[in-house]
């Protein structure tokens, strides 16, 4: 039974709520109507001088064939991310689901890079594939892979692809952990009386109950692709090389910041966020149909 609490006035909730509020003001919804503002000016390289150009910055960024090749860029990797980040995820999170001796240190070591930052993430992986010293990049030499991110576009876009899911691959490990042991124990042993194999009753039973979690989790990660991997990109490649893993927010970052271009960062950031919306509002439409509550 639950019990819901009762306030007696409305000054209590509102307090309560107020902090929440003043953070979303603050760090979302003003940063979004000044982006779509200056999307719609064409400003000096520092700022002091505006000028209103209506769609301009738009116009310029879809006939710029280098956005539309970041464009093809994210779509790669923010797919690959989120398949990389959450099949690893289910699989050890079935596996943890049975191991009974030292599961909490298993558990515990699996959880791990999900306190590591994002750039800290990109860093451990740069040493590790690093040509010339890194452990993983000599093993690979001495197997005849011509293994230099630095110089080979697709080994770049891989490497930032696989530093980028290992970060979430702890978050997604919670998650379906958590889903897997809420589902009751009885309805696993009721198939297993009626002559469920093991892949069957995954398939039957549990694929079905974890799909809640598994929605929530192929939305937030798809959310993690396109916004939160920019410390990863930034830390390992720099969008390079030859901008093969420069993704869309890279290049806001970078166009604003070193290309001083702040109207056209504008423009992209806008569109950036009309994507991802477009996106969430495209996977609650059709998606979220095959989620069984």
């Amino acid at each position: 039974m639950q019990r819901r609490v009762v306030f007696d006035g409305k000054l209590l909730p509102m307090l309560l709520v107020a902090p929440q509020l003043a953070v979303t003001l603050v760090f979302f919804f003003w940063p979004a109507a000044e982006a779509v503002y200056f999307s719609t000016q064409a400003q000096d390289a520092f700022g002091l001088s505006t000028e209103f150009v209506g769609l301009d910055n738009f116009r310029a960024v879809f006939a710029d064939p280098a956005y539309l090749h970041s464009l093809g860029v994210t779509a790669v990797f923010s797919v690959s991310v989120t398949l990389l980040a959450m099949l690893p995820a289910l699989l050890l999170a079935v596996m943890a689901d049975r191991v009974v001796r030292f599961a909490a240190v298993y558990k515990t070591a699996l959880m791990l890079p999900y306190a590591v930052a994002p750039a800290i993430a990109g860093v451990l992986w740069l040493f590790l594939f690093a040509p010339g010293i890194g452990i993983v990049a000599n093993m690979l030499r001495w197997l005849g892979i011509d293994w230099n991110y630095v110089l080979n576009g697709d080994q770049a876009l891989l490497l930032v692809i696989v530093a980028a899911a290992w970060k979430q691959l702890s978050y997604n490990f919670l998650f379906f952990l958590a889903g897997l042991q809420a589902i009751p124990k009885s309805l696993l042993e009721a198939a297993s009386i009626d002559g469920a194999g093991g892949f069957h009753r995954f398939r039957t039973v549990v694929l079905p109950l974890l799909s809640p979690t598994t929605f929530f989790l192929f939305v937030v990660d798809v959310v993690y692709a396109f916004f939160e991997t920019f410390g990863v990109i930034h830390a390992v490649t720099g969008g390079g090389p030859s901008k093969a893993t420069e993704i869309l927010i890279y290049k806001v970052y970078y166009d604003g910041m070193v290309g001083l271009d702040l109207g056209g960062s504008s423009a992209q950031s806008v569109i950036l966020m009309v994507i991802v919306i477009a996106l969430t509002a495209i996977q609650f439409r059709y998606v979220e149909r095959k989620v069984h509550y």
